[in-house]
């Protein structure tokens, strides 16, 4: 669970855990897998037409970033509890909405930072237009926010529950 203000980025201890986990393997154990993808790609001869050589440097690059990203997401976290149950919408809260008030046509998701996004609940990050639009509000206020087509949308706030995993 992870709770981000503008340059603090709070995470349970299990997240934190996980993300330092994810970093020790990219910094260590892949770094040497995708070294010797490159390795032996470039073995191969001309590097002008050579797509596995092509494709490891790729793979490498997205990876070298993801370890940055990481790195500095981890040198500002602050380990930190769940949030208490407070009805009030912020980082770390299962969120249930309804569009346009309308009780039967509703969305539960987590508002959190997309390093703690799963497959098992849908994420929206707190710097997204619905996380600000939702955000410090209460259960039974509605909040608007912008569509990606500029048109706006309003949301009824129907439950706030922390996060447990």
């Amino acid at each position: 669970m992870t709770q981000t203000s503008d340059s603090v980025t709070w995470l349970t201890q299990e997240a934190y855990d996980q993300l330092k986990a994810e970093l020790e393997y990219l910094s260590g154990p892949a770094r040497v897998e995708i070294a010797t993808k490159i390795a032996a790609a470039r073995e191969e001869g001309d590097l002008r037409e050579n797509g596995g050589y092509h494709a490891a440097k790729e793979e490498q690059g997205k990876q070298e970033l993801r370890v940055r990203q990481l790195t500095q997401l981890l040198e500002k976290a602050k380990v930190g509890e769940a949030p208490a149950a407070t009805g009030v919408v912020a980082p770390g809260m299962l969120v249930t909405i309804a569009f346009d008030g309308d009780p039967d046509d509703t969305m539960t998701f987590l508002l959190a930072s997309r390093e703690y996004a799963s497959a098992d609940i849908e994420t929206y990050s707190p710097q997204s237009p619905l996380g600000r639009g939702v955000a410090d509000r209460k259960i039974g206020e509605e909040a608007t926010y912008e569509l990606p087509n500029g048109k706006k949308a309003t949301v009824k706030i129907l439950e706030v529950k922390p996060y447990t995993g």
